[in-house]
C-alpha cells in the first residue's frame, strides 16, 4: 500500500511539474514574475523573523540586568541580616543571591547567543535583500528585452510584404493602394468638371493672342 501511494504521489508530481514547464516555456516572464513574488515572501518572513529575534535580545537583555540587580540587591542584604546576627534571614538572602546570580550567568549566555544569532540573521537577510534586487533589475533587462523583441517582431510583421494579403502585414501596402486609386478617382472627377471652363478660358486666351498679332 505504501509504495502505491509513493508511486500515485510521483505520478501526481511528475504532472504537476511538467504543467509548470509547459506554462513556462509559453510565458517565462509571468513565471519570473510568480518566483519573485515567492522571493518577496520569503524574505517578508526572515524580517518578522529578524524583528523577533531583536525583540528577544531585549527581553534577554532585561531580564540579565534584573538579575544581576536582584543579586547584588540579596548580597547587600545577606550582609546586613549577617551583622544584625540575623543568620536564618542572612542564609535566605545568600540563597537568593546565589539564584539570581546563576541565572544572571544563563541569561548572560542566552543574550550573548540571541547578539550572535541575530548579526548572522542581519547579514542573511542584508544578502537576501541584495539578491531580491539584483533578480528584480535583471527581470526589468530581461523584460525590456522581450519588450523590444516583441516590438521588432511586430514591426517586421507590419512592413514585410509576402504577397498574403489575409495577413497584418500586407494592410499598409492595401491602404496605399487605395489611396493611389482614390486620388486618381479624384483628380478624374476634377478634371471632369473643370473640362469646359478650363477650354472655354484657353480658347478666349487664344483668340486674344490672335487679336495682338494683327
Amino acid at each position: 500500500m505504501a509504495n502505491l501511494f509513493s508511486r500515485i504521489k510521483n505520478t501526481v508530481m511528475a504532472d504537476l511539474h511538467e504543467a509548470m514547464d509547459q506554462k513556462e516555456s509559453k510565458n517565462p516572464i509571468a513565471m519570473l514574475n510568480q518566483y519573485l513574488r515567492q522571493c518577496e515572501q520569503e524574505t517578508e518572513k526572515v524580517r518578522k523573523l529578524l524583528e523577533r529575534q531583536y525583540n528577544l535580545k531585549e527581553e534577554f537583555a532585561k531580564e540579565f540586568q534584573q538579575a544581576v540587580g536582584l543579586a547584588e540587591k540579596r548580597k547587600h542584604q545577606a550582609e546586613v541580616a549577617s551583622k544584625a546576627g540575623e543568620t536564618e534571614l542572612a542564609q535566605f538572602a545568600l540563597a537568593e543571591h546565589q539564584s539570581f546570580t546563576e541565572r544572571a550567568k544563563r541569561l548572560e549566555a542566552s543574550l550573548d547567543q540571541a547578539q550572535t544569532g541575530l548579526k548572522d540573521l542581519e547579514r542573511k537577510y542584508g544578502e537576501m535583500k541584495h539578491k531580491l534586487k539584483d533578480m528584480e533589475l535583471r527581470r526589468m533587462e530581461l523584460m525590456g528585452r522581450e519588450n523590444l523583441a516583441r516590438a521588432n517582431h511586430r514591426i517586421n510583421q507590419v512592413l514585410e510584404t509576402n504577397g498574403d494579403s489575409s495577413q497584418p502585414f500586407s494592410r499598409f501596402s492595401e491602404i496605399e493602394n487605395y489611396l493611389d486609386c482614390l486620388e486618381q478617382k479624384v483628380n478624374s472627377s476634377y478634371y471632369r468638371s473643370t473640362i469646359d471652363a478650363r477650354i472655354a478660358e484657353l480658347e478666349k486666351d487664344m483668340k486674344l493672342q490672335e487679336s495682338k498679332s494683327i
